[in-house]
């Protein structure tokens, strides 16, 4: 397995033309706008999402899953890993899309998605989760 995060996702994604200046402001030198979506815009999580599925349409369920900015890409063995990373990062590089180096691993037996404990085995509970669901007092 390796887990691979997209460099601030959202500010990846150039804006249409003519929604540029709907962002526009000003400044006492200039009035600026933004090239690209902003973060906390009421659809940007839903458009990027959106972007993610139409990049990887062709594997996602065979070797990668996505869940916004958040990827895994899982392999049988060790060569054909080599290859499903080559063809991910051929379709982010299609697409100009950055990943963020601090927070991806790679070739790993497991590791933690979205909260999950993800292993050769399957899914687990993460372990802080279930100890806190433990140790919580009866009402």
């Amino acid at each position: 397995m390796s887990f691979l995060d997209a460099y601030y996702g959202d500010n990846q994604i150039p804006k249409h033309e003519t929604d540029k200046p709907k962002t526009t402001f000003m400044t006492n030198k200039a009035n600026i706008c933004y090239e690209v979506m902003l973060l906390g815009i009421k659809n940007a999580g839903a458009t990027y999402q959106r972007l993610m599925d139409r990049i990887f349409k062709e594997q996602i369920g065979h070797n990668i899953e996505v869940y916004v900015d958040n990827m895994i890409v899982m392999s049988k063995n060790p060569e054909q890993h080599a290859k499903d990373l080559f063809e991910v990062f051929g379709r982010l590089c299609d697409f100009d899309m950055k990943l963020n180096p601090k927070k991806c691993v790679f070739g790993v037996e497991g590791g933690k998605f979205l909260e999950f404990l993800l292993t050769s085995l399957g899914i687990e509970a993460n372990p802080n989760k279930r100890k806190a669901l433990e140790d919580m007092r009866s009402p």
